[in-house]
């Protein structure tokens, strides 16, 4: 099962970071294999820096190991408790120059949990979801509809279900924010068998860059001014303390002691944050949170 993952994870790896090669068309991505002590993990961060388009951004691959899972883990699931565990996946953070392209992530991991004398408990986990600091209409619709095609083989329900799920993990309960227009988040997936879970957590994973990429070149070469960047930079702020705060996988990341620099290479380059900030009336940006931060049923919308 691991290995099988594993496979699928790294040519995932490769196949995003290409794609984004090439719509930016000048950096590439950085490759820093790394390993942990006591041989209990290691993985590739490719990190992409000061291009055309990306500002910055990660797509990371690692695999963990440990006698027992952090609390991060363990909270909503107390039978994990005293097993040890193998973790991989690939996580993705996305951050653009132009105000106008949005910030992205995306994630898929699977988990094993083992115990002497008993059965292995395993998982999936993933999902993707897209943070505008502008919105439009239609690179909404087009995200999500994207992401429903991705669950359609798998029920009429399920993007439904996920879609939800995402909105209610993806929310800054201190600000009462979405964090963006949400997509899919799916956890402890294990229902149906192996192979069928896995097949899913492809598709979501397929399906990301195939959501994200025609948005960007859409939005990649409008122009801007000193105003909208500084939204952005503004707006990047819920980013870090969402990731900060809230996060499940920087906190167990963090709680298994994993690498410091991986794990938070989700964060962005630049950002601000300025007390008592207020939108001004009618705007651009008081539209991004009137229609754009707050749940919406987007594929029942049309241009």
């Amino acid at each position: 099962m691991i290995e099988e993952v594993k496979q699928y994870l790294l040519n995932l790896q490769n196949n995003i970071c290409y794609q984004l090669e090439q719509v930016d068309g000048k950096a590439k991505f950085i490759e820093d294999s790394w390993e942990k002590e006591g041989n209990t993990g290691n993985g590739q961060t490719r990190v992409i820096q000061n291009g055309n388009v990306f500002e910055q951004g990660g797509v990371n691959f690692s695999i963990v190991s440990g006698e027992s899972l952090p609390s991060s883990a363990t909270a909503l699931r107390p039978e994990l408790a005293g097993r040890s565990f193998q973790a991989l996946g690939v996580s993705l953070v996305i951050h653009p120059k132009n105000p106008y392209v949005p910030t992205s992530h995306a994630n898929v991991r699977f988990f094993i949990a083992k115990k002497d004398g008993e059965e292995p408990i395993w998982w999936f986990g993933g999902g993707f979801d897209l943070t505008p600091y502008y919105g439009f209409d239609e690179d909404a619709i087009y995200w999500h509809s994207t992401a429903e095609s991705a669950c359609k083989p798998y029920g009429e329900d399920v993007y439904p279900k996920y879609k939800k799920w995402c909105d209610d993990y993806f929310y800054l309960k201190h600000r009462d924010e979405q964090r963006g227009i949400g997509g899919l988040f799916f956890d402890d997936l294990n229902e149906g068998g192996f192979d069928k879970c896995f097949a899913f957590m492809k598709s979501v994973g397929n399906n990301y860059i195939k959501a994200y990429k025609p948005i960007v070149e859409k939005r990649k070469d409008m122009p801007y001014t000193d105003k909208e960047r500084q939204f952005q930079l503004y707006r990047r702020g819920r980013y870090v303390e969402f990731n900060l705060v809230y996060d499940r996988g920087t906190l167990f990341g963090l709680q298994t002691g994993g690498r410091t620099e991986s794990i938070l290479m989700s964060l962005p380059p630049l950002v601000r944050w300025e007390y008592n900030y207020s939108i001004r009336k009618d705007s651009e940006e008081e539209r991004l949170y009137k229609r754009y931060l707050k749940p919406q049923e987007w594929t029942n919308l049309s241009i």
